[in-house]
Parts: structure tokens; C-alpha cells; sequence
């Protein structure tokens, strides 16, 4: 990335206008009533305090600065913790600009969207002699590049007529491009550094991560889509096979790899970081791009997961060879799990789980980067808090999956928390110490790319509504469309549907329509059949999760009623929460409850009841 020059006209970007945007209504299940009595929970003030400051101190280099109102150059320092082989000429690439192109989008800043997307267009050129996080840079640049070019596509967002003519899909195709030389290893695992201007330097290290070279095939694969040259998500794709290739007779996969030799470096591994965003990118790239090799992986994996590091609600690590524990301890990167098992419809897992986190930042105030869970302590020197997402984030996907206002008493104290603890004149300042709250001077930039943006949503789901998206790691959104899918996959049909039944229903409108939560109908970028309520909604857990007196007893004899009526999608997940279950040797179902009273529907009862038609469907 060159030198990004600011507009001629002005030392620093100056913010236009005010920038709090007045909610566009309530959204589906959305935040009316919440946000009139809770005012001060209103995460679109989080976003822009981080943004204007941004803006105001640290534009156009990567990130701010808030302690001391300046700006670090980062994007090379990502994943390098040595620090190493750092650039001697990188002046920044606005990379939390890049970031945050989605979120203004989401929180209906089109001005200002439009404003950024046309001086990263002028601006931006990747040819710089700078080594880089192959998977950081794929996650945060790649992909804020493709999503802000499909929302820059979209008549919704009301952009300048004839303003935009591609210009963020030819810098995303520029950058895939000075990516392709990583690939070039006799095993398909790409390096995880490349120079943007040279390639894979000579000595360049051949260690890298499961999710390093695991996680790529959203942004490739979108890019490749939108691009018409299959190259990027063909590699990425490979890359993807060869790693699967390389689990244990468990399904067990490792932390870190050789990508010369095809070896495992780091035999222990469990769902946070190293290996977290391959388990989600299996499963979303199936969502995406509608391949059943993908969801035949991640069905193997996640069964292995559930069987292997899981601990009643929580997830320890243990050795791929034998599925032995090893690390019995929480990292903050796990908190993503929840938000993953919403969508495969494993919602008591996910709650479960998702109690546990809260607890944890209930305890500390926020969430530390690593809890030891056989003593219920902190890690004596990983006791930060980098303004990390992932809590929100599960969070989100559990109230859209729910409706349990709980959630949004649990996304108001996240959003106290960093009110309390985080937020400074400068912006929002990272945790050093969570026993202290010692603060450190940095902004991330996924803290506007995912913090901010799932605590809006969570708030307000207005622009989920008649979309379908996907969101990568990185929070940016992908649209689902039919065109992307290879072909509708009628065997995900469920096989208690006779073929009458399935007229009824129509043809699915996509692989996702029976496979998660997310809605597969009309949207602005699709044109499918039938109306959304929000692209996160799953209908019958509304009275799934908080049920007391004749409800938990009607659901109980009626769930697979409920639940086909309402959204087939989970019909298929329930098979696999029910051969999870069986293959530890447990009774189907989960027993654990919300709350006092609360009863939990048992997944066993999905898929031995009978048809029940919309008309015989209770009002709720």
C-alpha cells in the first residue's frame, strides 16, 4: 500500500455534519421501545466517538492511537509479535477506514459511506514493499474491499449516480492478485507472509495456522465471484481441502503447520485462536457458495468438537491424536462459538456456552484473553482485553434466534463496560490489565469493523431486513445469492418430508434456507420468493428458550410442529445435534434451562413428530 495522501483540500479528513443517525425504526424485533427506555444503551454513539477520533487524529494511517491522540501504522505488525521485518517506507492504508466502510452502511451513514468509498478509491494502491499477515490482511482489507463494493452496488444505499464504477472491486482484485504468490508451496498451504510488492520473501518462514491458511475462502471466493476469474477462491479452496486432508482419525485438526513440508507443528487445538475462524468458514462458505464438501467437513468437524473439547459449557483444548485434554482454559476467541452454533441451529448449546462468557465478563468487568478453568483464575500474564468482539457478536445471533430481551441486558453491559472502563477523550483505549483496567493505547480497527457494528445490530436489525447476508470473521457482510450456489441442495431436504409436503413448501430457496437461521428469501441482492424478517431470524425459537406453564407443555409434544412450520432449517441441524449427542453416549436433547421454571424443548422430539400445517399453528 502507498502512501495514502488526504484530500489536497484539508490536512485531515474532516468529519461532515453531525454523525448520529436517527434509528430508521424499530427493525424486526428491533430496539423501539428498548432504546426509548434505555437511551444511554445506544451503541451508535460507541461507533462514531471511535470514528470521528479516528478521523480527527490518526487518518490516514492504520489505527488510532486514543491515550495519546496519535496513530500507529499496523497493518504490518498484525499477527507479528516479534515485530520483525517491519517495513522501513509504510506510511498506512486507512485501514480503519477500510473497516469501517460496512458499519457506516449498516448505521445509515450513506453520505459519509459514500465519502470514503471515493477517496479510498483515489487513494489507495497496494504496490508498497511491506510484508504482511496473509489472513489479517485477507479478513480486514480483502474483505472490507468486497463487502463495501457490494454495498456500494446496491441502489439501497443511494449513492451519487454514476459516483462509483468499481473502482473498490479493482483495488480488492489488485491485492488478490499480490496474494496468489503465498499459494506456491508444494503442498497448496499458503505462506502466512507475503510482500505486496515482492512475493514470498527468500527465508520467509514456512510455520503458519490452521486459521491462517483455513480462512480465506469467503473473501477469495467473493472476490472470484464478483471478478468472473476463479483463480482466488480455487487456491483458497485448495488450500482448504489439503488442511482437511491433514486431520486424525478424530476429525482433529491442529494449531500450527509446515506449509513446505505438510507437518503439524502444534498437535493441541481447540475452537480459539490458531484454529477458531476454520470451523466458521467452513460452515459460512457452504452458506455462501452452497457446496455440500463443505458442509460434509464441517459436520465431521463440528461433531468432533462437540465430542472432544467440549465440557459440559465449556470448551477446553486436547491433542488431535487422541482427543486427550490438554489446556483447560478460556480464551476470549472462543466466545465466537455461540454465535456459530445459532446459525447450525444449536441453540441450548449456544446458550449454554454463552452463559458461561457472560459470567466470566461479569466477573472481570469485561472479558480477559485467557481464564484458567481448573483453577477459575486469570492467566498470570494474558490478562488483556483488546476491545475484542466475539461476546457481542454470539450475543447478537442469540437475541435474533430468541427474542429473549435478556440479550439486550447483556449487550447493555457490554456497552457500559466500555463506557466505564474503555472510553476516553481520544476514542476507545484497549485493556492491558483486566484486574487494574490498566489501560493501553490502541484502538483496533475490528473494534469499529465488529464491537460497534453486532452492538448496533443487536439494538437495531433494520438493515437486516429483506437482506440475506453473511458475515465473515472480520464482521464484514456477504450477500448470499442463488447465483453463487453451484446448485440448490435438495438433499437437505428433511427426510420426513414427503414429496406433497414438499411441493407445498416450494423448492428452498437456497442451501441455507435449510441449514441455519439466516432467512434465504427476498432481499435487495437476491430475488427470491418470499419475504424476510431478518437475515438472523430463526421463528420458533421465540417460545423455544423462555416457556413456562402450557407452552413448554404444548411445545414439548409439538416441536417438530413448531419448528416446521416456523423455519425447516433446523430440521437438518437437529440431526446433527442429535448424532453429536448420541456419539457421547448421552440422552438426546440438552437439560440444562434459561432460567428458573424455564423449560428447553428436546431436539429428539424435532424429528419424531408429524406434519403440522400452518393453519393448525397457535397464536402466540
Amino acid at each position: 500500500m502507498s502512501r495514502v495522501q488526504p484530500p489536497t483540500t484539508r490536512s485531515r479528513w474532516a468529519p461532515s455534519g453531525s454523525y448520529n443517525v436517527v434509528f430508521r425504526g424499530p427493525g424486526i424485533g428491533g430496539t423501539g421501545q428498548f432504546c426509548e427506555e434505555r437511551k444511554d444503551a445506544q451503541p451508535d454513539s460507541r461507533f462514531y466517538h471511535a470514528y470521528e477520533n479516528y478521523l480527527s487524529y490518526a487518518f490516514p494511517h492504520d489505527e488510532l492511537k486514543p491515550l495519546t491522540k496519535s496513530f500507529t501504522d499496523s497493518l504490518s505488525e498484525l499477527g507479528n509479535l516479534k515485530l520483525e521485518h517491519l517495513p522501513q517506507d509504510y506510511n498506512g492504508s486507512a485501514l480503519t477506514l477500510i473497516e469501517s466502510l460496512s458499519s457506516l452502511v449498516i448505521l445509515g451513514n450513506n453520505s459519509e459511506f459514500e465519502r470514503a468509498v471515493l477517496w479510498i478509491s483515489e487513494n489507495l494502491r497496494f504496490s508498497v514493499d511491506a510484508r504482511i499477515n496473509l489472513f489479517e490482511c485477507n479478513i480486514r482489507v480483502l474483505g472490507g474491499l468486497v463487502s463495501a463494493h457490494v454495498l456500494a452496488t446496491d441502489s439501497t444505499n443511494r449513492l451519487v449516480n454514476g459516483a462509483y464504477k468499481n473502482q473498490l472491486l479493482i483495488l480488492a482484485e489488485d491485492l488478490g492478485r499480490r496474494f496468489l504468490p503465498a499459494f506456491d508451496t508444494p503442498t497448496g498451504l499458503p505462506y502466512a507472509w507475503i510482500n505486496l510488492k515482492y512475493g514470498v520473501v527468500v527465508n520467509e518462514t514456512t510455520e503458519t495456522s490452521t486459521s491462517g491458511c483455513g480462512s480465506l475462502i469467503l473473501e477469495m471466493g467473493a472476490l472470484s465471484r464478483l471478478t468472473g476469474n476463479p483463480i482466488y477462491e480455487s487456491v483458497a479452496l485448495r488450500a482448504l481441502r489439503k488442511l482437511w486432508s491433514m486431520r486424525s482419525s478424530l476429525n482433529l485438526l491442529g494449531t500450527t503447520l509446515d506449509v513446505v513440508t505438510g507437518e503439524w507443528l502444534e498437535y493441541s487445538s481447540g475452537i480459539g485462536a490458531g484454529v477458531d475462524s476454520f470451523y466458521e468458514y467452513l460452515f459460512k462458505a457452504h452458506i455462501l457458495f452452497g457446496k455440500e464438501e463443505l458442509w460434509r467437513m464441517f459436520h465431521s468437524a463440528y461433531l468432533a468438537v462437540q465430542k472432544y473439547f467440549r465440557h459440559g459449557p465449556w470448551y477446553h483444548e486436547a491433542d488431535m491424536r487422541t482427543g486427550k485434554a490438554t489446556y483447560w482454559q478460556l480464551t476470549s476467541l472462543q466466545a465466537f462459538w455461540p454465535g456459530l452454533q445459532v446459525l447450525v441451529g444449536d441453540i441450548a448449546a449456544a446458550n449454554s456456552s454463552h452463559r458461561e462468557f457472560f459470567y466470566v465478563w461479569e466477573k472481570f468487568g469485561v472479558l480477559p484473553e485467557r481464564y484458567l478453568l481448573d483453577h477459575q483464575t486469570l492467566h498470570p500474564t494474558e490478562k488483556y482485553y483488546p476491545l475484542r468482539p466475539e461476546l457481542a457478536e454470539s450475543t447478537f445471533y442469540l437475541y435474533q434466534a430468541t427474542k429473549d430481551p435478556w440479550y439486550l441486558d447483556v449487550g447493555e453491559s457490554i456497552v457500559n463496560s466500555l463506557n466505564s472502563y474503555t472510553k476516553v477523550e481520544g476514542g476507545y483505549a484497549s485493556i492491558r490489565d483486566v484486574t487494574t483496567m490498566q489501560l493501553e493505547d490502541h484502538q483496533h480497527s475490528f473494534f469499529l469493523a465488529e464491537t460497534c457494528k453486532y452492538l448496533y445490530l443487536l439494538f437495531d436489525d433494520s438493515f437486516l431486513v429483506d437482506r440475506n447476508v453473511i458475515f465473515t470473521t472480520e464482521g464484514h457482510p456477504l450477500p448470499v445469492l442463488s447465483d453463487w450456489h453451484e446448485r440448490l441442495p435438495e438433499t437437505y431436504i428433511p427426510t420426513n418430508w414427503t414429496s406433497s409436503q414438499s411441493e407445498k413448501q416450494g423448492r428452498p430457496a437456497s442451501a441455507m434456507s435449510m441449514q441455519v437461521c439466516p432467512a434465504t428469501t427476498s432481499n435487495s441482492w437476491g430475488h427470491f420468493d418470499q419475504p424476510a424478517e431478518s437475515a438472523c431470524h430463526i421463528r420458533d425459537a421465540r417460545m423455544n428458550h423462555r416457556l413456562v406453564g402450557k407452552w413448554s407443555s404444548f411445545l414439548a409434544k409439538n416441536a417438530s410442529q413448531v419448528l416446521k412450520s416456523w423455519h425447516p432449517a433446523l430440521c437438518q441441524a437437529g440431526r446433527l445435534i442429535i448424532n453429536v449427542e448420541k456419539s457421547l453416549g448421552m440422552d438426546v436433547g440438552y437439560h440444562d434451562t434459561i432460567g428458573p421454571g424455564h423449560g428447553v424443548v428436546r431436539v429428539e422430539d424435532i424429528l419424531r413428530q408429524g406434519e403440522w400445517s400452518n393453519s393448525d399453528r397457535p397464536k402466540a
